[in-house]
């Protein structure tokens, strides 16, 4: 059982109307990481930071049972940095800054222990990065791979590619609509599907997500809170706790995705009480399986009376 996961590991700037947080621990591959660790151990990672990371950072992740090989540390450069204000719906939000830094010419070299990775997790990157990993993993069992608007936009015929070799593709509603051209979810993700990945996972964030697959349509609602602090992550939570269950389960049969897909929403309900990975550094299972029953209790229908009668 392995699971790899290929993004970024960053310096992020958080604004709600909750709270601030500056130079938080964050990055795709981060959050990924940090989620999948709960059902799969030593998840590998790969991304770039600079010399300016902290030694207390790189103690957090390897605290965390999180394997580093494949951290490269760019000591003359600086960590790629992301600043982002949130609204009241914290649906919306102002990109402050983008500073790629390292991440401007990042070119990953796996280690060799990589390469024989079964579960590989592409985080919102350069779909060219992403292909460079694929071209390194030796027949994958299982490939999910994230995007976003951007490389819809700049790079289609790359994304295009990088398509043709997943088997599970994870994005929020705007952009299965802009990536397929179609403003009905059930039809977009039927053509995002004829595109490559036999599975589509629609994140809708606080109305939950849906999953399209061959035969199937299958949804999870979100979890309601009271107190949500930054959801910053919890896309990339989602999909790290997704591909954990997957690896620990070592099946991808159609009930695995669904608790898959349930697995992936508690974790990610998880990260969004408190900013950066805060909340998922304290996590026990025993929390995840209080809110998988909680999940279960949100999603049970009771037989109605006319359900009960023979007709």
């Amino acid at each position: 059982m392995s699971i790899l996961a290929v993004g970024t590991v960053a310096f992020d700037r958080i604004e709600t109307p909750f709270g601030r947080r500056d130079r938080a621990l964050g990055g795709s591959a981060m959050y990924i990481t940090m989620a999948a660790r709960y059902f799969t151990p030593h998840p590998r990672i790969v991304a770039v930071v600079g010399g300016d990371f902290p030694v207390a950072y790189r103690d957090v992740l390897e605290g965390s049972g999180i394997d580093l090989s494949g951290l490269e540390i760019n000591r003359e450069g600086r960590t790629f940095a992301w600043g982002g204000r949130y609204h009241y719906d914290l649906n919306n939000r102002d990109t402050l800054y983008t500073d790629l830094n390292v991440l401007a010419s990042f070119s990953p070299v796996l280690p060799e222990s990589y390469t024989r990775s079964r579960v590989v997790c592409l985080g919102n990157l350069d779909p060219s990065v992403q292909l460079r990993v694929l071209d390194q993993v030796e027949s994958p069992g299982f490939v999910l791979c994230d995007t976003m608007n951007y490389w819809i936009e700049s790079t289609p015929d790359r994304l295009r590619d990088v398509l043709r070799r997943i088997d599970c593709l994870t994005i929020n509603d705007s952009e299965a609509r802009e990536l397929s051209g179609e403003p009905n979810l059930v039809r977009a993700a039927r053509l995002i599907r004829d595109m490559g990945p036999d599975i589509v996972v629609v994140k809708k964030g606080e109305h939950g997500a849906l999953m399209f697959t061959e035969d199937e349509v299958f949804a999870v609602p979100a979890y309601p809170l009271e107190d949500i602090q930054d959801p910053t992550g919890a896309g990339d939570a989602f999909m790290g706790g997704f591909a954990g269950y997957l690896d620990a389960a070592n099946s991808f049969g159609s009930s695995d995705l669904k608790n898959a897909l349930v697995y992936g929403s508690a974790i990610a309900s998880y990260c969004v009480e408190s900013f950066g990975p805060e909340r998922l550094q304290e996590l026990s299972m025993t929390d995840i399986e209080t809110r998988i029953g909680a999940f279960r209790d949100l999603t049970t229908i009771p037989v109605s009376q006319f359900e009960a009668k023979a007709w």
